[in-house]
C-alpha cells in the first residue's frame, strides 16, 4: 500500500462518517465527483487547496487527514517492508 492508497481509505471512511456520496462531497468541496472516486481508489493524490477542500467540507482538520493516512500506511506494511 502507498500514501496514494491509504489516503483514499482515510477519505472514503470519513466520507462515509459525514454522511456524503462521492457526489455530495464533489459539490461540498467544489471538485468532480469522478475526482474523488480516482482518490478513494488510490489513483490521484490531492494537491494541497484540494486537500483544505476536502477537510473544510468533511468539517474535519487536514492535519488530522494525513495523520490517518499515515497510521493507516504504517499499520499495513509492503512486501519490502515485511522482507519478502
Amino acid at each position: 500500500m502507498d500514501i496514494a492508497e491509504a489516503f483514499g481509505k482515510v477519505l472514503r471512511r470519513a466520507r462515509l462518517k459525514a454522511e456524503l456520496t462521492q457526489e455530495g462531497l464533489a459539490f461540498a468541496a467544489e471538485l468532480q465527483r469522478n475526482y474523488i472516486s480516482l482518490m478513494e481508489r488510490g489513483h490521484h493524490q490531492p494537491t494541497l487547496s484540494t486537500l483544505i477542500s476536502l477537510s473544510a467540507a468533511l468539517e474535519r482538520s487536514p492535519i488530522d487527514l494525513l495523520s490517518e493516512a499515515l497510521t493507516e500506511l504504517e499499520g499495513n506494511p509492503t512486501a519490502d517492508q515485511l522482507g519478502r
